[in-house]
This record gives C-alpha cells, sequence and structure tokens, in this order.
C-alpha cells in the first residue's frame, strides 16, 4: 500500500489508523485510502484491539427488548449512537433468566467489549450478576446498587403534565384513575419509576387541589384489566375522565365506554402514558404521555462512552396530543 501510494510504511501507517497528529497533506491521506481501496484492505481490529485496549464494540444486555415491539425504540437509537461514534454494538437477549444473563455478559466480556448496557424493557431494579465488570456500565430503562450510571424516562414530571393535560382542558371533576389504588397496594412495590409517576400524578392532583372519586387497583396493566375495570365502573357510575396508567389499559377502557354508547372526549375523556404504536390507530386517538425510547437508547450508549459520566440521568417524557381529550385548535 504504501508502494502503491508512493509514501512510507510509517506515514502510510499513521494514516491507516487515523493519527490525528501525522502531519501529512490531504494528498497524501487520499493516495493511502485510494491504494487501501484497490488492493481491498481491511484493518484487523483484533490486533489493533490489543495494541490500543479498545474493541471499539459495546454490548447491549436486555430482557425483552429485541423481542417485543413495544420497547425497541431503545435498541434503535443505541445503535444510532453506536453507529455515529463508529462502535459496533452486540446485541444480547437473555429473557430475564438469571443463567442466560450470566451467559451474556461472559460472551461479551470473551469479546473484549469496551463497556456494557444492561436495558429492561420495563423500567425497573436489574439483577447484573456477580462477576467481576472491570469496563463501564450503563443501567437503560432500570436502576442497579452495583451500577450508579443509568438512563431513565422522568417519571415524575409525566406524572404532573398527565394531570395538568386534563386540568387544562376541564377535566376537573369526576376524575378516576385507573391501575392502582394506594390502599390496596399498600406495601407493594412495582418500581422505583413507577412509583415516581405515582408521585407525580398525586402531587399535581395536590397541587390544584383536585382528588379521584375512584382509583380502581389491577396488577397487570393490560386491555383485558382496563376494559373490566372501566365496565363494573360504568355500572355504578360516569366518569367525566380517565386517567390511565398505560396505553394498554387504556385500549381497553375504550372498549367498555364504546359498549356502553359513550364518546370520547365529549362524554368521557381519556389521558394515557407510553405512547404505544396502536394509541395513533384508536379513534379518536389517544393522548398519552410518550415513554422516550429513541432518545433514552441514544443517552446510553453516549453516556457509556464519556469517561465523566458517574451518575444517572433523567430524559423528559414527551406529550402527545391527539383527541381524546378536548384542546382547541387540535385536531385528530
Amino acid at each position: 500500500m504504501a508502494r502503491l501510494a508512493g509514501l512510507s510504511t510509517t506515514a502510510a501507517s499513521m494514516i491507516l489508523t487515523g493519527r490525528p497528529d501525522t502531519r501529512l497533506s490531504a494528498d497524501a491521506h487520499a493516495k493511502v485510502h485510494a491504494a487501501a481501496a484497490s488492493l481491498g484492505y481491511r484493518p484487523n481490529v483484533a490486533a489493533r484491539s490489543l495494541r490500543t485496549d479498545k474493541s471499539r464494540s459495546i454490548a447491549f444486555i436486555s430482557d425483552y427488548v429485541a423481542t417485543t415491539r413495544f420497547a425497541s425504540g431503545l435498541i434503535r437509537g443505541a445503535l444510532a449512537a453506536a453507529e455515529e461514534a463508529k462502535h459496533v454494538m452486540l446485541v444480547l437477549e437473555t429473557g430475564g433468566e438469571p443463567a442466560r444473563e450470566i451467559e451474556a455478559v461472559e460472551a461479551a466480556l470473551d469479546r473484549q467489549v469496551d463497556g456494557l448496557i444492561f436495558a429492561a424493557m420495563r423500567a425497573r431494579e436489574v439483577f447484573v450478576p456477580d462477576i467481576a465488570i472491570s469496563i463501564p456500565v450503563v443501567m437503560l430503562n432500570g436502576t442497579s446498587a452495583r451500577f450508579p450510571v443509568s438512563v431513565l424516562p422522568d417519571e415524575y414530571e409525566g406524572g404532573r403534565e398527565a394531570v395538568r393535560l386534563l386540568a387544562e382542558a376541564g377535566n376537573t371533576e369526576d376524575v378516576v384513575l385507573l391501575g392502582h389504588n394506594a390502599e390496596e397496594e399498600a406495601g407493594l412495590f412495582r418500581s422505583e419509576s413507577i412509583s415516581r409517576r405515582f408521585a407525580g400524578i398525586r402531587d399535581e392532583m395536590a397541587a390544584r387541589g383536585l382528588a379521584f372519586i375512584a382509583e380502581l387497583s389491577c396488577w397487570n396493566w393490560e386491555p383485558d384489566q382496563g376494559y373490566e375495570l372501566t365496565r363494573a365502573l360504568l355500572k355504578r357510575q360516569k366518569p367525566g375522565a380517565i386517567l390511565c396508567l398505560n396505553d394498554r389499559l387504556a385500549f381497553g377502557a375504550y372498549q367498555a365506554l364504546a359498549e356502553a354508547a359513550l364518546a370520547i372526549p365529549d362524554d368521557v375523556a381519556l389521558v394515557s402514558f407510553d405512547n404505544d404504536e396502536l394509541a395513533s390507530y384508536l379513534r379518536p386517538g389517544l393522548t398519552t404521555i410518550a415513554l422516550p425510547h429513541e432518545a433514552m437508547g441514544r443517552a446510553a450508549v453516549q453516556r457509556l462512552l464519556d469517561p465523566q459520566a458517574t451518575t444517572g440521568t433523567m430524559l423528559p417524557m414527551p406529550t402527545v396530543l391527539r383527541g381524546s381529550i378536548r384542546r382547541a385548535g387540535i385536531a385528530d
């Protein structure tokens, strides 16, 4: 390659390895890269990593993120950030099984990755195998007592925003909370992140002097639970608004309201969380506080590669306005 470019082997080597201080001309750089292309040269990444102690690769270890559409934005964001940083990302799925998590960490370490991202489909404390890990670690959509650098959605402000949306649209009476009842669930713990969502909702309700007329508890926030709870509620009273703790509960509430011939938002307004893909297909569309999955994935890679990152960060949850609440100037 050096002969073809008309340069010394030292000069060609400095250009190919990306040395920033070569002091060689742009023409010399162009000749070396042209020679490399014509000869089909590819650098030996494994050999380079032995010299630099960097493989320019990271591992993304998750429970169900890769196999569910709901949280796939975490991977899309992480992949984009890794590509921009000229890193390769190894994706490993564990199904939440401890034995597979140990295997995934060992496989990543065997490949000498520069850092590990542990990701969870739903925000929670993440199990990290008790293995010696001397490279940077970031918790994505989760927390760990061992590793303080994390990326989470700002659930507290998201909870407050959901209440603000209803209140500013005039929905301040006969409001129902669907999915949680603090008294019935006393002593039960969902996750630190979801606890912040509850706290944001309650603090904003209190700040506005509001109270729920009913708080309907269920452990699994799925459409069938949303349907059954809303159907039972409608036999007792008609709510003015329902604050659903996730979009899946809201899907079920939509069905129960339709069966009762109640129109959204004219009879009952709804606001929810997550911005599941189906939220945009409901009619009217579901107003929801979105989980910023792609932004979180990007931030996880950026913090992993930032040697100054030592603490966790929270990203804002965007508001997605659709037709399930009355708002002037907003079309469904």
